[in-house]
């Protein structure tokens, strides 16, 4: 059988080992061995999250939140947006029903 593995984001306590375990010079095939994690991902995490002073748990943390919500389109109706404005306008002026207003 094809079984896909799903993928995990690194848990606080996997990024602290990574921190302890880059102080003390261990590599990053020993690190992924000790998380049971791939070489690649122990590696991309301190590619990615890694500062002008090192890496550090916290702070890899707060750069990958910070990242994945970068990349994520706006909601199409956020309280900010166009498309709210418009279902406001046409709900209240209008007297037209949300749901009347998306199927045009």
């Amino acid at each position: 059988m094809n079984e896909r593995t799903q993928y995990q984001q690194l848990q606080p306590e996997e990024r602290q080992t990574i921190a302890s375990l880059h102080l003390q010079g261990s590599s990053i095939r020993a690190m992924a061995r000790i998380l049971g994690r791939s070489p690649a991902t122990v590696s991309r995490e301190l590619t990615r999250n890694s500062s002008a002073v090192g890496y550090a748990s916290v702070p890899a943390k707060t750069l990958s939140v910070a990242r994945r919500s970068a990349g994520r389109r706006p909601n199409k109706l956020c309280l900010q947006g166009v498309c709210w404005r418009v279902v406001l306008h046409f709900a209240r002026v209008e007297m037209v029903a949300p749901t009347d207003i998306w199927a045009h």
